[in-house]
């Protein structure tokens, strides 16, 4: 990739989350063929789930799929394993994030309450 042009794309938010705006930008790069190659840290970067899917896509569009630090090959039950522990990782973030803004609402309106006093 040396000497090549690049151009990064990233996203924040879950990898269950599809409609992300990176990752709707890097499949219409790769089915528009406007991309040779696409490089990723760790595949769990790109997508929790569906990896296979987009690297089918980057195949069927002649689009080389790099991931740079790729674990050693998994037996079923550890994949399966990872991919449970994946699930509850995501939803457990979930879970507390809306504790969190939950909290942060009944704060806001507890200081207007008490504001006028």
């Amino acid at each position: 990739m040396q000497g090549k042009p690049f151009k990064i794309i990233s996203d924040i938010g879950s990898g269950l989350n599809y409609d992300k705006k990176g990752l709707k930008e890097l499949i219409h790069l790769i089915c528009s063929q406007q991309c040779s190659q696409v490089v990723v840290n760790y595949q769990d970067r790109l997508v929790r789930f569906g990896f296979e899917l987009i690297k089918d896509i980057c195949q069927e569009h002649g689009v080389e799929l790099t991931v740079i630090n790729q674990t050693k090959a998994e037996s079923s039950n550890q994949e399966l394993v990872k991919d449970v522990l994946s699930i509850i990782t995501v939803y457990s973030a979930k879970l507390y994030g809306k504790r969190s803004h939950h909290n942060e609402k009944i704060i806001k309106t507890n200081q207007e309450l008490f504001k006028d006093n």
